[in-house]
């Protein structure tokens, strides 16, 4: 897991800048969907809501196996926590940004603040509160932070396996 590395093997790559790839840029495989969070309220179940909505028209849902449905709800808890986080300590997400290729879901959330999030350490499993990038981390194949130059904010990033 990575909160250095600024861009996954997956990664859009730098051409496409902090917003995302135009409907053009993304290859004929790829499924992208993006929601828009400014000036929402609710935004976490929100969120979660649109991603579900994704994940049944990708075929992720409804769940054939345990094993799917275990997939699909890793996905809804890590955007939940990626998106509170945002809420929480980064003056509000901005944009939740989705994309498969099939073999790797790739899930974006942008958001207006300067901090780097980072798993706390030493994690106490027992006590409230602490735990969302703990959760990514443990939950997803890679995750980190992309940052444009002169240009306020960052996107969180994280990735997960398609179910099989």
């Amino acid at each position: 897991m990575s909160t250095t590395r600024p861009l996954s093997p997956g990664d859009r790559g730098p051409e496409s800048g902090a917003a995302g790839p135009g409907p053009d840029a993304a290859p004929a495989s790829r499924q992208v969907r993006r929601l828009s969070l400014v000036g929402q309220s609710g935004v976490v179940p929100l969120a979660r809501d649109f991603t579900r909505q994704a994940l049944h028209e990708w075929g992720w849902l409804p769940a054939a196996t345990a094993d799917r449905r275990a997939a699909a709800e890793d996905v809804l808890l890590v955007v939940s926590e990626l998106v509170t986080n945002a809420c929480l300590h980064a003056e509000g997400a901005r944009e939740l940004w989705i994309g498969s290729d099939g073999k790797v879901l790739r899930l974006e959330v942008s958001d207006q603040g300067a901090g780097n999030p980072a798993p706390r350490t030493p994690h106490r499993a027992g006590r409230p509160g602490g735990h969302g990038m703990f959760i990514v981390q443990r939950l997803c194949l890679d995750w980190g932070v992309v940052r444009t130059p002169g240009a306020a904010g960052k996107t969180v990033w994280a990735e997960l396996a398609a179910p099989a």
